[in-house]
């Protein structure tokens, strides 16, 4: 049973099976368990169950174009991408993963006779390349016989199985035998360590749901699919699952390459448009000019050797990863029931400009991917995505550059994004939506365009007068030393800033948010932006500060000084 019939060739899958039924034996023999009947019962299970192929597994969810929600899997989310809607995953960054993914292997069916978006000779000229992308378009549909050719015959078999035996999709088989405690037993993190909201240890915090490690609960295998693209991609850094490779146990390693970031897309009427309009462009910096290769069509990269060089389109979307995941199914095959996750590397990697991010400049000069804040609304970033990057302080993303005029005012912008921080603390994930306002694109509407970053800068100012303006007043009236008339300084202590700050600004930013879609319509595109800033910054305030005012002297006084500080707004600036 152990070769192949009529071969002196050792069959891959019966090593898998033999290293299986060692696994499971080792660990009814740690349990206590009638180790004869359950070892028979287990590996009846193994052999039992199937695989879970992502190619027509229902497993991305979907919205019809008629308003029926769906599942489907890659083939016919690829197929019916013109009579989607929208994408329906519930989890926000495995969204942000999962159009990468899905933006990749656009580039690889998204075609016009033979020539194809991933196409690097016709890419190096941007205005070819743009005809070709027009051309594609144009068709309204992906070509179902190239479809059915990239995922049947393009790609090696099993590479889309999420339990494939020797190449499980975006895992690492060898993890199964590399993640060992000392004594050489199977070491996995947990199914816990795999979902995203669960938590893990003694201290992880509770956020969908009530799970310890003593009691994991499975997953459902089409679930388990989204957690591991939103692990590879926003994964944290520091302690992880060791990995034993050499004689050394290694159990550290760095963050996945979305860590607290927000993605920015173009979202188009349907999903064809919005996938198409999702692959980048050639970037004009250092990339490789080898094969280019997703993690499901090339070969397992040497944890141990430098990384290869970044290519165009694949690998520089789906090839950054610094985490290493496997996935350990339920003996039926359509459920995860445990995971190994570790580090896939300690290699530098190789610097390139994500195409869905605005990155801001920091203090030293250089740009970094701005960071994601769940208490931000989507609107605040608006014109750092219209604006072109001839300015100092912010780069927008790439992907909003060249995009077809014609459909410009049909375009909105969707938003995917993880508040995190850069190891282990998750706090909030968030997917929003705008209307439709890339006709606005100073390319198109330079006036309007800068319309937006006006509106928004005065909103931001308004929002800083406001914030300082509720902590003085918090100070003047809970500390009976502090001097409350109008002239008077006021010395804030940053570790007791009070609770008025913090409600006004809760408040504030809808109200604000309300006031500059009115101002960007075309019948107030001529008001002065603080005025209607300021009067919601006044009402924040007051709601902040409730009733109590009016029967608290200190209070009523209190109030009155905030609000001459935001009223000398206007006198002091005439937007």
């Amino acid at each position: 049973m152990l070769y192949w019939f009529g071969s002196t060739e050792r069959c891959p899958l019966c090593q898998w099976w033999l290293l299986e039924c060692e696994t499971r034996l080792r660990r009814l023999l740690a349990e206590g368990l009638p180790c004869l009947f359950a070892l028979i019962t287990s590996v009846e299970g193994l052999l039992m169950s199937g695989g879970f192929d992502l190619r027509d597994e229902q497993w991305i969810p979907v919205r019809l174009l008629t308003g029926e929600s769906v599942r489907l899997g890659l083939r016919q989310v690829f197929k019916q991408a013109h009579e989607i809607e929208d994408l329906e995953l519930p989890v926000p960054p495995a969204a942000a993963g999962l159009m990468r993914i899905l933006a990749a292997i656009t580039a690889r069916v998204a075609a016009d006779g033979d020539d194809r978006l991933d196409d690097a000779d016709i890419a190096e000229s941007v205005d070819e390349w743009l005809d070709l992308r027009r051309r594609v378009l144009r068709a309204g549909q992906f070509d179902p016989e190239v479809v059915d050719r990239y995922f049947d015959k393009d790609v090696p078999s099993g590479r889309f199985d999420l339990f494939d035996v020797e190449r499980p999709f975006l895992q690492d088989p060898r993890l199964r035998t590399e993640c060992v405690d000392p004594k050489g037993a199977p070491n996995p993190s947990g199914v816990n360590k795999l979902v995203m909201g669960r938590p893990t240890g003694i201290n992880g915090a509770v956020l969908f749901g009530h799970f310890t490690d003593t009691a994991p609960v499975p997953v459902p295998a089409a679930e388990a699919a989204w957690h591991l693209i939103a692990q590879l991609y926003f994964g944290p850094s520091g302690q992880c699952t060791p990995r034993r490779i050499t004689g050394d146990r290694t159990g550290s390693g760095d963050a996945g390459p979305l860590r607290k970031s927000v993605s920015y897309f173009p979202w188009g009427r349907d999903l064809f448009t919005s996938l198409v309009l999702a692959v980048p462009r050639w970037q004009d910096e250092e990339l490789g000019e080898g094969e280019d290769a997703c993690p499901w069509e090339g070969e397992l990269l040497d944890p141990l050797k430098p990384l290869p060089a970044m290519t165009w389109p694949g690998r520089m979307l789906t090839g950054r990863f610094r985490h290493a995941v496997l996935l350990v199914p339920s003996p039926d095959g359509r459920q995860v029931a445990d995971a190994y996750i570790t580090w896939s590397s300690h290699a530098q990697p190789p610097a390139v400009r994500d195409p869905y991010q605005i990155l801001n400049r920091r203090k030293d000069g250089n740009f970094q991917p701005r960071e994601a804040d769940g208490a931000r609304a989507l609107w605040r970033d608006l014109d750092a995505l219209l604006l072109k990057d001839d300015r100092q302080d912010t780069q927008r993303p790439p992907i909003f550059g060249g995009l077809p005029k014609t459909l410009q005012p049909t375009l909105r912008v969707r938003a995917y994004g993880f508040d995190q921080d850069g190891q282990q603390k998750d706090s909030i994930w968030f997917a929003s939506t705008t209307p439709r306002v890339l006709t606005w694109l100073e390319e198109n509407d330079k006036g309007m365009a800068h319309r937006v970053k006006h509106c928004h800068a005065c909103a931001e100012e308004v929002g800083d007068r406001l914030d300082f303006a509720a902590k003085v007043a918090w100070k003047i009236a809970t500390d009976a030393n502090v001097d409350p008339s109008p002239k008077a300084k006021v010395k804030l202590d940053a570790r007791k800033p009070g609770p008025w700050a913090s409600a006004a600004l809760t408040r504030f930013w809808p109200k604000a948010e309300t006031e500059f879609w009115k101002l960007t319509q075309p019948e107030h595109r001529a008001d002065r932006p603080l005025e209607p800033f300021t009067r919601a910054a006044l009402a924040a305030l007051d709601e902040a500060i409730g009733p109590s005012s009016r029967a608290d002297i200190r209070v009523a006084r209190a109030r009155h000084r905030a609000r001459t500080m935001l009223l000398a707004l206007l006198s002091s600036n005439t937007g």
